[in-house]
């Protein structure tokens, strides 16, 4: 039996371990409702994220400049289009997303919290990442 890994979980299994990390010793650390959030360019997830924020009523205020801002989200999202022969095979014309994203607590330096998400045939493509990490982190807020 031989045993494979992909690119993505090399990113992946890192990320889960930032998670743990994290989610240990949060209190006094968490993030606030109301906390001012900038979104770092992550090469238009960013867009995807400010909408899913909107539409999932996280308890955040969005800010266009970082210096406004007590927390920053960085991350990346990556969209694999299906291939001809799951076109072919399987119908399916839904595309693989993968995406992340890190909370740093500007004043600290310190990463509060830390999601990844991957959806097999996605419909609405980083949309649906973005919704996915906006709804785990107004989990995590109003979780206080």
């Amino acid at each position: 039996m031989r045993f494979r890994m992909k690119v993505s979980d090399l990113v992946t299994v890192p990320l889960l371990l930032l998670i743990s990390v994290a989610a240990q010793g949060q209190q006094g650390r968490q993030i606030p409702r109301g906390a001012k959030i900038y979104l770092a360019p992550m090469d238009g997830f960013e867009t995807y994220l400010k909408e899913a924020i909107a539409k999932k009523k996280v308890p955040v205020e969005v800010v266009d400049k970082k210096a406004l801002a007590d927390f920053v989200i960085s991350g990346n999202a990556e969209s694999r289009k299906a291939g001809l022969g799951k076109k072919l095979i399987f119908g399916s014309w839904h595309s693989n997303e993968e995406a992340s994203i890190t909370v740093t607590n500007l004043k600290t330096g310190e990463v509060v919290y830390a999601y990844a998400v991957h959806k097999e045939n996605s419909a609405h493509g980083k949309r649906s990442s973005a919704e996915a990490c906006a709804k785990h982190l107004k989990k995590i807020i109003e979780s206080k």
